[in-house]
């Protein structure tokens, strides 16, 4: 059976380089005569990956030396409830985040909920707390496909906190005025199972005295990210991954690559005449997932499935909108290549001159 094209919003698709090199030190990695999966969390071999790990994440991100970064259990779920605080919720994430942290402290909303989401309201129109400890933005939110690309405007002394899961290193990131940056490795960095925090320095030590260990940032960084057992593999998968992107060109030459892969999607939604409709507010339009109806604003449930049923059938998947908001989502991660984004835009155009003659 030959690859498909994985268009899913995560797990997604890893570099076939990074996969080829992990199948060939799976069973002997180094000359350590083991598997990495068998290998000591402890080891001075795993203490060496963790250290370039780190070391190439500071290259790629340009990540200031008053952060530190930690190797983290939970995904961008655990990372979310940490003490009083505001939220931007632009989608299901942000609202999850939302609704995580209201279960231990006073979380509150930066603008009233809307249906459908499909923008962020204008800054004049949030209310913000000053004293909050931090205001919390999802960077991209993978199901309704928006994206912030500056960071939101924060009050005087109320740090940032931002999940960029599905963002990192597809673009340059600028740290300037964040206490925490989080995501999850499996949709651009790798394999499921870990979770990066990037933390400023002054904001370790300070969390809610019922935090659990294994989430506890002053515990990771005292321990190296090893107090308890970290994600081994996946640790080592990103660290290939980082190699993949450093030898691509590093964010920006990523940047310019994601832009082209999307523009190729969203000139084709744009000239279909409303047969494809994206409900997004173009200047929050996600890079990275690209949520579309066919057949109209409404989407036709009928021309849909045949659309997954004729990707499927040409070697692609992932493509089927998320549940809560339905039609087609095509994710674009570092790892889809132009060639594969361009057999997408091959099957979009085809299907609406079958449909439209």
């Amino acid at each position: 059976m030959t690859r498909k094209i994985n268009f899913g919003a995560g797990p997604a698709k890893i570099p076939e380089s990074v996969m080829e090199k992990a199948a060939s030190e799976f069973m002997l990695f180094g000359n350590t005569g083991v598997s990495i999966l068998e290998m000591s969390h402890r080891s001075a071999d795993f203490t060496a990956i963790i250290e370039e790990t780190k070391a190439l994440l500071r290259e790629l991100m340009q990540i200031p030396d008053n952060f530190e970064v930690l190797f983290m259990h939970g995904g961008g779920t655990g990372q979310f409830a940490a003490s009083s605080a505001d939220y931007l919720v632009t989608g299901s994430w942000s609202d999850k985040a939302f609704k995580e942290a209201q279960k231990y402290l006073d979380a509150r909303r930066v603008f009233p909920q809307v249906k459908p989401i499909t923008t962020v309201p204008p800054v004049d129109k949030w209310e913000r707390n000053p004293d909050a400890a931090y205001l919390y933005y999802c960077a991209n939110e993978t199901i309704h496909g928006i994206e912030f690309f500056d960071a939101p405007e924060t009050l005087p002394g109320v740090p940032l906190v931002a999940d960029i899961s599905s963002t990192f290193l597809s673009r340059p990131f600028d740290f300037t005025n964040h206490g925490v940056v989080l995501g999850g490795t499996q949709k651009n960095l790798g394999a499921a199972g870990l979770t990066v925090a990037i933390v400023r320095k002054d904001l370790i030590g300070h969390e809610m005295t019922i935090t659990p260990s294994v989430l506890s940032y002053k515990i990771s960084h005292d321990n190296n990210s090893v107090y308890n057992t970290p994600s081994v593999y996946s640790i080592y998968i990103t660290n290939l991954v980082l190699k993949w992107i450093k030898e691509k060109g590093g964010a920006a030459k990523l940047w310019e690559i994601n832009t082209q892969k999307a523009n190729q999607i969203y000139e084709i939604i744009d000239g279909s005449n409303d047969f494809y409709h994206c409900p997004i507010d173009k200047k929050h339009r996600s890079l990275m997932n690209l949520p579309f109806r066919i057949g109209g604003p409404n989407g036709d449930e009928a021309l849909e499935k045949e659309f997954l049923a004729e990707a499927t059938a040409n070697g692609m998947i992932g493509l089927k909108g998320h549940r809560s908001v339905g039609g087609i989502r095509a994710s674009l991660y570092n790892a889809i290549t132009i060639e594969e984004t361009a057999e997408l835009a091959k099957l979009m155009t085809e299907f609406q001159q079958a449909r439209q003659k």
